[in-house]
């Protein structure tokens, strides 16, 4: 720092900035040695790895290695080979795998001690929708889940009003999916629905009368 520029500083600032300029400027000064950097390979990752990371990995394997990859992956989970069978339309009946995980966790076995699970119900249509999505798929899938929630509510009775507000939420879902569909497949899906409504009467929590709302509504537009 020039000494003009000093004169402006108060007088304690000065003489600890003169100070200082003495010993860095004095010849057996020497800087602190900085700290060796890890090699790359050795450094820390800064964020957990992304699909873009996935990407480029996939982008160096031949078609050998990829097609050895996808086969690994089809053997590790059942999932994975639900999900390739339907994306590719094979095994006749894509969604019947999916029909059988929402019977198993929304109409379950009592006598055995099954319980419900409306996340795992929802899940099966959420990895449907992840394949493939179809609507005409979806909308099954959804107005199947509504059949089997009621009906398991109307025989053994309400699990909790938790299953019930799913059971609205998936109807709701289920009329606006049907919207997009053929006329004679929506008019059927809601000849299904229109049933499912009818029994919801009886479930309590108003869950019937909703159901007419959302039907009347669904009907105005």
């Amino acid at each position: 720092m020039p000494a003009s520029l000093l004169c402006n500083l108060p007088e304690e600032v000065c003489f600890l900035t003169l100070n200082l300029m003495d010993e860095n400027l004095a010849p057996d000064h020497k800087p602190a040695p900085r700290k060796a950097e890890p090699p790359l390979n050795q450094r820390k990752s800064r964020s957990k790895p992304a699909w873009t990371d996935v990407k480029a990995k996939l982008a160096g394997l031949d078609r050998l290695g990829l097609m050895g990859l996808i086969q690994d992956l089809y053997a590790f989970q059942k999932d994975n080979q639900t999900f390739l069978h339907t994306r590719f339309g094979l095994g006749g009946d894509v969604l019947k795998p999916y029909k059988q995980t929402l019977e198993r966790w929304l109409s379950p076995d009592v006598l055995r001690n099954q319980d419900t699970s409306v996340s795992k119900a929802k899940q099966a249509i959420s990895a449907y929708r992840k394949a493939i999505g179809d609507h005409a798929g979806l909308a099954e899938l959804m107005v199947f889940y509504c059949e089997n929630a009621a009906g398991f509510c109307s025989e053994f009775g309400n699990p909790d009003e938790d299953y019930l507000d799913a059971l609205l939420r998936m109807f709701e879902q289920a009329l606006a999916v049907g919207r997009q569909l053929p006329a004679e497949d929506r008019d059927a899906l809601m000849l299904r629905l229109d049933s499912v409504r009818t029994i919801s009467h009886d479930l309590g929590y108003g869950i019937g009368d909703a159901m007419d709302y959302l039907l009347e509504d669904h009907a105005g537009n």
